[in-house]
């Protein structure tokens, strides 16, 4: 297999015996992320001004705050992030502030008028612009951004390889199939970067080697909920030993588990 410095990192990550490669890969990014946002990233404005205006989901502020590996950094972004955000809030507060006073105070009648226009009442579209705003908010992480453009790249990597280089083909069909998340990501982008032939090869492959591995894994479990009965209680293991962390991965992708 030529290897080349974009496709090393996915050769390397199908060698491991894992569930799901794309799970490595995508762990892998998301260590480099946490490393670099509090790292190279405080010295570039570019990045701060991302940060500032997209700030972090909750599990990756959990992630940066866990490090505990300089608290100056993080610090130093969640100031920025807030002033920028307090900015937007007060600013769109202060501009709906004297209508909402004004229907405040209106009077019993008016109220009841108002109540049968709720499209023009100030207050309810004050309300609604702002859930918007926050729930945009919510849906933005500037890691996880970054980890989804650079999983996207890996994702038409793995295909194009698939199709170019035979011995990486036999590696992807020897693997134990992936989470379901990339499961889902490995379809898309055969819709995105296979022609019809392509395409249809790649999803018989696909599919047949995932719903064996799925088979495999929920016997596992089963023989682990198995071995609680006193009949099986010395029964060997088998590989269902470590089947329940090793199943939630299969069914939701990367998760921090504590064993």
């Amino acid at each position: 297999m030529k290897e080349r410095i974009y496709t090393i990192p996915v050769t390397d990550a199908f060698r491991e015996d894992c569930e799901c490669p794309l799970c490595l890969l995508e762990e892998k990014l998301e260590s480099d992320a946490l490393e670099y946002t509090l790292g190279p990233s405080m010295m570039e404005s570019d990045s701060r001004i991302e940060t500032n205006r997209k700030g972090f989901c909750s599990r990756h502020f959990t992630k940066l705050y866990n490090m505990q590996k300089n608290r100056l950094p993080l610090g130093l972004i969640i100031d920025t992030h807030l002033v920028e955000q307090i900015g937007i809030i007060r600013e769109m507060t202060e501009k709906s502030l004297p209508m909402i006073k004004k229907e405040a105070a209106a009077t019993a009648m008016e109220r009841i008028a108002g109540s049968l226009k709720k499209d023009r009442n100030e207050t309810v579209q004050f309300i609604n612009a702002m859930i918007e705003k926050l729930s945009n908010l919510e849906k933005t992480c500037t890691i996880c951004e970054k980890i989804d453009w650079n999983m996207e790249k890996f994702t038409d990597v793995i295909l194009y390889l698939f199709f170019k280089e035979p011995d990486f083909k036999e590696l992807f069909m020897a693997k134990k199939g992936f989470c379901l998340p990339h499961l889902k990501r490995l379809l898309e982008g055969s819709l995105k970067y296979l022609n019809n032939r392509n395409r249809s090869e790649f999803i018989i492959a696909l599919m047949s080697m995932q719903l064996t591995h799925m088979d495999r894994i929920r016997e596992e479990v089963y023989w682990f909920t198995q071995k609680f009965d006193y009949k099986n209680k010395d029964a060997p293991w088998g590989n269902s030993q470590d089947a329940l962390p090793r199943s939630i991965r299969k069914i939701a992708g990367p998760a921090d588990l504590v064993r």
